[in-house]
């Protein structure tokens, strides 16, 4: 056992090492560091926790440590660029569970000794713990299902769906007056129960309700959640760190989520209200035809390719299934010892999850200085002589613009319908994620590269 003052400067070094982390994560050249800040911070936590406030059971907990430590290890090893998005969601869902089991847990502990004021205060904290942690756990495996393909991507509207959603956050409030009540009295387990099975259809309609193109904020919006969870375990269990870094984790995903809320042009009420892909709350149809399109072979493409000046590649989901992003580089490459200035183009919600395009960029190893953000570089489209959309649909949508009532309506995109050239690689013409068509295949300087982006790549590279 160790003192309590050393388990104190253990915590504060490691919330300054989360501080960090997070510092750090936020710029892709010191995002390898900041991820070792996390790891060092977290190995300090848990060997105070573990060797400070732990008194007994030592074997039931170091079997859990390394029962749990060897699933983490062996699907961070398993698992595909491409089934990101679906790991971190249902790792919030872990974090959910944690929140409900330690809520439970701390409620029925004989051990607890609390009247009066602490007693409510406590109850309080513990109502919160799990009414959040079970949101968390329910609505992130509905987003682990909806991002890995389980569960279809068009949003689930159900009449009256807000009159439900306010019902059923009315009857939470009731059922934790009810619990704190009763809970004095010696009681409270049966409003804590129910409460419980609300907070768990709670979350599984509000994800439902949630069209395809707003996954990627549904992530950082869960990421929020599990944080707010872990800290509202903390103060059940009266554990300083455990508060720090649930708030950090909560602000910060909650920051994350407005931001990408703003390049969408989405308030985020109207995103937990669900919906998006719609019109007028029905289902967005996949949408007709608008013209001819115009197809290309990969000769075609690399003749477009080595005669421009200004390339410009931008990436979507459609890059991660077919693991393209190491081939896109070889072409970017050679592209650039020809004397021709490639830069990429990324959209704050491209792929299904935040960054995911610049993760996949990163493990290429693009150089940090050829990637933009949609902001940095729209403008500079009318002088890009070839636009090369890998996989991405509804990010360069120009009907989000054209029709600001329309299902996409208002959200921004990458225009690079504004350059000279635009060749789209896309396996056929399904609608993207959303279900919204795309004019964007019918233009005039519009040419689609049918095929796997891997297959169609590796044949340009070979002939550039």
């Amino acid at each position: 056992m160790i003192n309590a003052g050393v388990i104190t400067v253990s915590y504060i070094i490691a919330t300054i090492l989360f501080i960090l982390a997070l510092g750090g994560l936020s710029d892709q050249e010191t995002a390898r560091r900041g991820n070792w800040y996390g790891i060092i911070g977290m190995a300090i936590a848990l060997a105070a926790t573990v060797l400070g406030v732990v008194t007994q059971h030592y074997t039931i907990l170091f079997a859990a440590l390394l029962i749990g430590g060897s699933i983490g290890i062996v699907a961070a090893r398993r698992v595909q660029m491409t089934q990101m998005p679906e790991l971190v969601a249902i790792l919030h869902s872990l974090v959910g569970a944690a929140a409900v089991a330690v809520g439970y847990a701390n409620f029925m502990d004989p051990n607890k000794h609390l009247v009066g004021v602490e007693l409510t205060i406590h109850d309080i904290e513990t109502y919160l713990g799990i009414l959040i942690g079970a949101v968390t756990l329910s609505g992130s495996v509905i987003a682990f299902g909806k991002l890995s393909g389980r569960i279809g991507g068009q949003p689930l509207t159900l009449p009256a769906r807000h009159w439900l959603n306010l019902g059923l956050l009315i009857a939470s409030f009731w059922f934790g007056y009810e619990f704190v009540v009763q809970s004095s009295a010696g009681g409270g387990m049966i409003p804590l129960l129910i409460m419980t099975v609300i907070a768990l259809l709670f979350g599984i309609h509000m994800v439902m309700a949630i069209g395809g193109a707003d996954m990627p904020v549904v992530v950082s919006m869960l990421n929020s959640y599990s944080g707010w969870a872990a800290a509202a375990t903390g103060f059940m269990l009266n554990n300083d760190l455990l508060i720090v870094t649930g708030a950090l984790v909560g602000s910060s995903g909650a920051i994350l989520s407005y931001i990408m809320c703003r390049a969408m042009n989405r308030k985020f009420i109207a995103v937990i209200a669900g919906g998006f892909g719609t019109g007028g709350g029905t289902a967005a149809a996949s949408g007709e035809q608008e013209g001819e399109i115009v197809a290309i072979e990969a000769e075609e493409t690399a003749a477009l390719l080595v005669d421009a000046k200004e390339v410009m590649i931008i990436p979507g989901y459609g890059m991660a299934v077919a693991q393209a992003q190491h081939i896109v580089y070889e072409i970017t490459k050679i592209l650039r010892a020809k004397g021709v200035n490639v830069r990429f183009a990324i959209h704050p919600v491209a792929g299904r999850m935040p960054g995911h395009m610049n993760v996949l960029l990163a493990e290429a190893k693009v150089p940090y200085d050829i990637v933009f953000e949609m902001d940095e570089i729209n403008e500079d489209f009318p002088n890009v002589d070839v636009s090369m959309v890998i996989g991405a649909n509804d990010i360069v949508n120009p009907s989000a613009l054209d029709e600001p009532d329309g299902p996409i309506g208002g959200m921004p995109v990458i225009e690079c319908w504004k350059g000279k050239t635009t060749i789209v690689l896309k396996r056929s013409m399904a609608t993207g994620y959303a279900g919204v068509q795309n004019p964007l295949f019918f233009k005039e300087n519009t040419r689609m590269l049918f095929g796997d982006a891997k297959d169609t790549l590796d044949a340009v590279f070979k002939l550039l």
